[in-house]
Formats: structure tokens, sequence, C-alpha cells
């Protein structure tokens, strides 16, 4: 599946591996300026040295910006590698259904392949970015500011190893019950769809046979099984 999915990235490889190198420059310059505050205190506050304090806070302006820079290129490729992977994933996913036979779409109903278009595509690039970024940026954010504890004080930086430790235990947890709640949200998502559909494509016969306050509550409680999930009402594709 995630070899089908990666190979709609296409002409945007470039931008999808420039997002990580920039994330990891950010967290580089992130780690380095907390040692060159450690550097201002010790060398410059303690011995009174007026230009190490000069220099070193220069370099820490520097390093902001540079990091400032590094976020602001990450952020913009990886907006582009995000958006064009859904628009080519959507676009293959559309002529493959052109493709259907009338039994496969009875089988997924229109409402499932509409959700598939919109709403997974949505959720698709939305986790390609936070890949590129936050996957890439988490990781070396913990290796370098754990060589940058050990460096500046072992005793302190196994504390923060053990913090670590139980902090990736919770959150493996909490992406379980994650999945399970999207899993459930999926049906609802398709049940949603069908009712927009329903309504839009058939407007007359809802307003002749006068069934729009039926319908309405149709839509109303197909809408709150999501917000129970508190989960986004997703972006529907209405199909006339």
């Amino acid at each position: 599946m995630y070899k089908k999915l990666l190979s709609n990235v296409k002409e945007y490889k470039a931008a999808s591996i420039a997002t990580p190198v920039w994330m990891i420059f950010e967290v580089i310059f992130e780690v380095l300026i907390p040692m060159c505050m450690g550097s201002i205190v010790d060398d410059g506050v303690r011995k009174s040295n007026m230009q190490h304090i000069y220099v070193m806070g220069a370099v820490m302006v520097c390093l902001a910006l540079l990091g400032w820079f590094s976020g602001v290129m990450g952020g913009i490729y990886g907006a582009k590698a995000a958006t064009g992977l859904a628009r080519n994933l959507r676009k293959a996913m559309f002529e493959k259904i052109q493709t259907y036979s009338f039994m496969n779409i009875d089988k997924f109903s229109t409402a499932g392949l509409v959700t598939r278009l919109t709403t997974d595509v949505t959720n698709v690039q939305n986790a390609y970015q936070m890949v590129l970024r936050m996957c890439f940026r988490a990781p070396f954010s913990l290796i370098f500011a754990m060589i940058a504890a050990f460096l500046i004080k072992p005793e302190i930086a196994s504390v923060y190893l053990i913090a670590v430790c139980i902090l990736s235990v919770v959150l493996i947890f909490l992406v379980r019950a994650a999945m399970k709640c999207f899993k459930e949200v999926f049906k609802k998502y398709d049940d949603l769809n069908a009712a927009v559909q329903e309504n839009v494509s058939a407007i007359r016969v809802v307003k002749a046979n006068v069934r729009e306050e039926y319908e309405t509550d149709r839509l109303r409680k197909a809408a709150e099984n999501i917000y129970k999930l508190k989960l986004p009402i997703p972006q529907m594709g209405l199909v006339p």
C-alpha cells in the first residue's frame, strides 16, 4: 500500500527530500542556541567578559534567523510535496474509478468512493506532510538534544533519558487508541456523504414530498455522530 501511495509523488520527489533536510537544519540551529546561552553564562557573566557576551549574543541572533529560515523553507517544501501527492493520488483514483463496472460501484457505493476521493485523500495529504516535517524533526531533535544534554551535564541527561522512554510508551498507547477511532469514523463519513448526495441529487423529490425537515434531521444526526468522536467534518465532494 505504501509503495502505491509513494509512487504518486512523481515530480515532487525533490520537494519531499528537501523538506526533511530543512527540518534537520532547523533542529541543529535550535539546539545550538541553548549551548550558546550556556557559554554566555559560564564564560561571559561569571568572568565578566562583555566582549564574549556580545559575540555569543550576535551568534544566537544569527542562529535564530537561520532556524526561522529553515523552518519556513521546510514548511514551503512540505506543503508543496503534500499537495502534489494529493493531486496525483486523487487523479489516479478518479481515473481508476472510471474503469469500474456498475457491480464494483454498487459494492463500494458512490458515497464511499466520494469519501475516498475527498476526505481520505486529504487525510493522506496531511499525514504525508506530518511525516516529512514532524516525523523527521522529532527524532533528530531528540538525538541532538540528548547529545547536547550529555555534553553539558551527563547526570541530568540521564533523567531526561528516562522521561523520554516514559513518554514514548504513552505515545504508543495514544496512537493505538487514535487508530481505532479513525476506523470507526470512516463509516460515519460515508453515511454523511451519502445523505448529502441524496439530498442534492433528489432535491425536487424532497421538496415535492415535503421532507425537508426529515432530511435536515438526518443530516444533523450524521454530523453529530462525527462530532461525538471529536473529529473534523470531512470535505464532502457533492455528486449531482
